[in-house]
């Protein structure tokens, strides 16, 4: 779980706010310059809180739709217990995805932060972990108050699974993998 300020998801201002829509496109571009065999997407959360479940959710998706490289998934977390270990494993030619939940402003929940820059997973929560991913999706699930853990807990589940849905899709669309037939054979939950 990350904070929304791009400053303290990323080193410097070269995130973007964006819809569901903008998603797709942020992906497109990243195959236009990695192919996908090439990329690891690390999915960062836990299954243990509505709130951080968005990681696993949409590693769980991604491995549906065909995506080859996953790490994190609902059956196998990528949480702060195991994320150096995980983020290790990667092959040093592989370009990485980092996928994370993030808390923000009243006004931004419902939106993503997308950059290609990584992101500083766990820092919402006073976590201080490695910084993950050549590009990053962080997705506003929730407002940044003074008791971040709560705000977790309390996180509408509809929400997560909505927004992990729409990230999975995106990427399977951009990455060329979402045909008709994959969307209807491997749909979890509706879209929001």
């Amino acid at each position: 779980m990350s904070f929304q300020d791009p400053h303290h998801i990323r080193g410097t201002k070269r995130s973007k706010q964006m819809n569901a829509q903008g998603l797709t496109a942020f992906f497109r571009q990243i195959h236009e310059s990695h192919p996908l065999d090439k990329i690891t997407f690390v999915c960062i959360g836990t299954d243990r809180s509505t709130g951080d479940a968005l990681g696993p959710l949409t590693g769980s998706e991604l491995v549906l739709y065909g995506v080859p490289n996953v790490i994190g998934t609902l059956s196998s977390p990528c949480d702060a217990h195991n994320l150096e270990s995980a983020i290790a494993e990667i092959p040093a030619d592989h370009t990485v995805v980092a996928v994370d939940a993030c808390l923000g402003h009243p006004g931004s929940v419902g939106s993503y932060l997308l950059s290609d820059e990584p992101l500083l997973p766990a820092r919402s929560v006073g976590r201080m972990l490695p910084a993950v991913g050549h590009y990053s999706v962080a997705a506003v699930v929730n407002v940044n108050g003074p008791r971040p853990y709560s705000t977790l807990q309390m996180t509408s589940l509809y929400q997560v699974m909505s927004m992990a849905g729409q990230i999975a899709s995106a990427a399977a669309e951009g990455f060329g993998l979402s045909g008709a037939e994959v969307e209807a054979r491997f749909k979890l939950w509706p879209l929001a």
